[in-house]
């Protein structure tokens, strides 16, 4: 029986890259690409051109509002400027306002995090694994003597999720297409449960940590340095 051999990248800690070898039936981030990336890139490409950021950019910062049910996306331009590019809504998520505290909560985590892992063989399409817990959840957990955070938080195809960021097919490949070109140690993420621009807060209740307030200041600084996208006259 024929084997073909998927190679895949990933990130682990300090975004130190490496290759996972899969055998079986399997596709690599290469076969992917050769699929769809160049329409992936040609549908990203007006919105590059109409913020002024060359294709692909130097880096990129993913921001995932839960309540608006919004990824957006941001680049600087030459002179380091960030700019507004363009956003996705979130197809499928699951969960309330408020982090991540164990395995099996459904909950979309909420913090500052990067992308660890491009997977082209997802079970939803292809997936970008997000970077959780962070330093910030495992220090968290280890004052509240919680064990078993979970992982494996997605932004994926498809239109249904349970603690990740569902955002449809073709949403999806431009995001992994995006990735794979900006190279992950270049890629940030931002996982609110409101938009705080807009003025808005989360009402902290007895079943959120009492940390919750230092998490969102955090998120809530990190925000302000992303303008806030144009309303379209």
């Amino acid at each position: 029986m024929k084997h073909s051999t998927a190679i895949v990248m990933t990130v682990a800690a300090g975004f130190a890259a490496t290759l996972v070898l899969a055998v079986g039936d399997r596709k690599s981030i290469g076969q992917r690409l050769d699929e769809f990336g160049s329409d992936a890139r040609a549908r990203l490409a007006p919105h590059f051109g109409k913020a002024g950021v060359p294709y692909p950019p130097r880096r990129i910062t993913l921001i995932g509002l839960k309540e608006e049910r919004l990824l957006q996306l941001y680049a600087p331009t030459s002179d380091g400027t960030s700019r507004f590019i363009c956003s996705w809504p979130i197809l499928g998520t699951s969960g309330t306002a408020g982090p991540k505290l164990r395995e099996g909560d459904r909950q979309v985590p909420e913090g500052l995090y990067g992308i660890e892992l491009l997977n082209p063989n997802s079970a939803f399409h292809v997936s970008l694994r997000i970077g959780y817990p962070n330093e910030f959840d495992r220090r968290q957990a280890l004052k509240d003597h919680r064990r078993q955070l979970g992982g494996d938080i997605m932004i994926h195809g498809s239109t249904a999720s349970v603690g990740c960021l569902a955002m449809g097919d073709p949403a999806a490949e431009e995001i992994f297409t995006l990735a794979s070109d900006t190279g992950l140690k270049n890629i940030r993420v931002i996982l609110a449960p409101v938009d705080f621009r807009l003025g808005k807060s989360i009402m902290l209740t007895t079943n959120l940590p009492p940390w919750t307030a230092e998490l969102h200041a955090m998120i809530r600084k990190e925000l302000q340095q992303f303008p806030l996208p144009e309303v379209p006259k």
